[in-house]
């Protein structure tokens, strides 16, 4: 019998990550804040790599390839940020790749296409001199050599063809980093990236650079027309962000007491850094299409997270057939290692991937069945069936339930795996589960999780959207029964749920569609605000204690509050 190929990538960023492929297929990827309790936590990869080893039942020694990445330095073998795994072995060999090429990648591996365009915009990628996919022909800026020996500059965009085996850059675009200049609005990437732009406003808004998804949550309650002001400019297929709108925003909020104080302020600033967002996002799709056109195109990069630019690339006719990548940020750097020591350094055919985003470990009923001895919490083990029949019937009663079931999402986005459930209709449950579950700001929304043959009766689009990373319109008559789940404005994130890869959340809103007439469900990640998204069962079972929740479903065992 013929021993499987193991690839393993890491992420050596912020929001690290690693994954290991097994045959061309994701066997087992974790991100490295799902084990240290740390959000965004990355740096040093031996936590991570360990666990996928661990979780597959293989050794360092059963890996034909490591392939690695990180921002403005490659790493050394022996040691980054404390020691790792491969000091004073040869084997396996390590390989190192530039930032926007790993994205490239992770799109590559995972998407259905054939052949596709691949856009990447983040925050700051690589440095010009570490880029590793620099080709002969790929277009850059003038004079990059000459300005990259003066002053660090950065990707900031790229551009990319996918020929079904290789990725090839056909655009790649770079920016000076931002020198400290004592104003208001700190950019903290390069001085002309969207992403950047997008977290410096962030941080101008809320005080940090945390969950700057938070901003598109925020938007939808601003006024329009308040700021007369452009962020962007398009010179010569390049964009750039403009200085003069950052004098009039003058007032960065100081504390969550401030913001609140003057919240339709920064609402309004929410809403101006959206709508520029959005319209650079179509510039720079329609400027690269332009000048390499395809019908189908893979979009990564953290950029590529915001749900509501993405959706206008498809309304606006932009893309015919558009793929985000789920783990688009930093996590999916990993991803992209991996795929690229599979289809470029061992040459090996790609693999059909199946749209599974879920690649954690499974705990087992065992394990459960350890964790529940700790607490004094109710509980009983029913067959799968029972077991979602009588969660569904605890939703329609208006019961908060957190869902653990089999591996957990790699990504931001829980997708019924790690999840916090809800009726989407009864009155104040979402106002609960922010004060009191999520203990976060009350303006952040809910998405609806459904399925897919459903989301055009309660959805305007009805697209499949099954990452929850395009934004839908819920349809006027049903706003009322949807209230918890669309947002201010109408709009709604949703989830159309994968039967293939997420059998048992499909079924459950299948069997709550039966019980309620509704088969939508309220679905939020599973953890409170600061906090990763919960990985073990003594996790889950802790934030159960700690919170409102009313039961807690993990695998077969439904667990209950005296």
């Amino acid at each position: 019998m013929q021993q499987p190929i193991y690839v393993l990538g890491t992420g050596l960023s912020h929001n690290g990550s690693a994954v290991l492929l097994k045959d061309g297929k994701v066997c087992v990827a974790i991100e490295k804040e799902r084990l240290t309790r740390l959000k965004h936590d990355g740096g040093n990869d031996s936590a991570a790599i360990t666990y996928c080893l661990e979780a597959e039942g293989i050794s360092l020694n059963d890996v034909a390839v490591v392939v690695q990445c990180a921002n403005f330095e490659v790493p050394d073998r022996e040691r980054f940020h404390g020691k790792r795994l491969f000091g004073n072995t040869e084997k396996p060999p390590l390989v190192s790749i530039s930032h926007q090429l790993a994205h490239a990648y992770s799109a590559a591996g995972t998407c259905a296409f054939d052949t596709c365009n691949i856009m990447v915009i983040d925050g700051c990628g690589s440095p010009f001199d570490q880029c590793t996919d620099i080709a002969e022909n790929t277009l850059l800026p003038d004079n990059i050599n000459v300005h990259s020996s003066q002053q660090l500059w950065c990707e900031k965009d790229s551009f990319y063809h996918f020929d079904g085996q290789k990725v090839t850059a056909l655009y790649k675009d770079f920016s000076p980093m931002v020198v400290g200049n004592g104003h208001a609005i700190r950019l903290s990437t390069t001085q002309h990236s969207i992403g950047g732009f997008y977290a410096a406003i962030s941080h101008y808004v809320f005080g940090n650079l945390d969950d700057v998804g938070k901003l598109m949550g925020l938007a939808p309650y601003g006024k329009p027309d308040q700021f007369e002001l452009e962020a962007f400019s398009m010179e010569n297929g390049r964009l750039f962000v403009r200085d003069e709108w950052k004098t009039q925003l003058t007032r960065p909020s100081g504390s969550y007491d401030d913001f609140k104080t003057h919240f339709q302020y920064y609402a309004n600033v929410a809403w101006w850094a959206q709508q520029q967002v959005e319209q650079a996002v179509t510039s720079c799709f329609t400027e690269h299409l332009n000048r390499f056109p395809h019908t189908n195109v893979c979009y990564s990069g953290g950029v590529a997270l915001n749900a509501v630019a993405n959706a206008q690339l498809l309304e606006n006719n932009v893309v015919k057939n558009l793929y985000m990548e789920p783990a688009a940020g930093d996590n999916g750097l990993a991803l992209g290692c991996a795929f690229y020591g599979w289809l470029e350094v061992l040459n090996q055919p790609k693999v059909p991937h199946d749209g599974n985003t879920c690649f954690g470990k499974t705990y087992t009923s065992e394990e459960i069945e350890q964790a529940l001895h700790s607490v004094s919490f109710s509980h009983q083990k029913l067959s799968t069936e029972t077991m979602i029949t009588t969660t569904a019937q605890l939703l329609a009663e208006g019961k908060t339930v957190g869902w653990f079931q089999s591996g957990a999402e790699f990504g931001p986005r829980a997708l019924g795996h790690r999840s916090i459930l809800a009726h989407p209709s009864i009155s104040g449950i979402g106002d609960h589960i922010n004060a009191n579950i999520k203990f976060r700001e009350d303006f952040r929304p809910f998405a609806p999780a459904t399925l897919p043959h459903s989301a055009a009766t309660f959805f305007v689009s009805g697209r499949k959207s099954p990452y929850m990373i395009l934004v839908d319109k819920t349809r006027p008559e049903y706003l009322e029964r949807l209230k918890n789940v669309t947002h201010v404005n109408g709009t709604a994130r949703v989830q159309t749920v994968d039967q293939r890869w997420n059998p048992e959340f499909y079924k459950l809103i299948e069997t709550f569609g039966q019980i309620t007439g509704i088969p939508v469900l309220l679905n939020t990640s599973f953890n409170k605000k600061g906090m990763p998204i919960v990985e073990t069962p003594p996790e889950a079972l802790a934030l159960f204690a700690e919170s409102a929740l009313d039961v807690l479903v993990m695998g077969n065992y439904i667990i209950q509050k005296p």
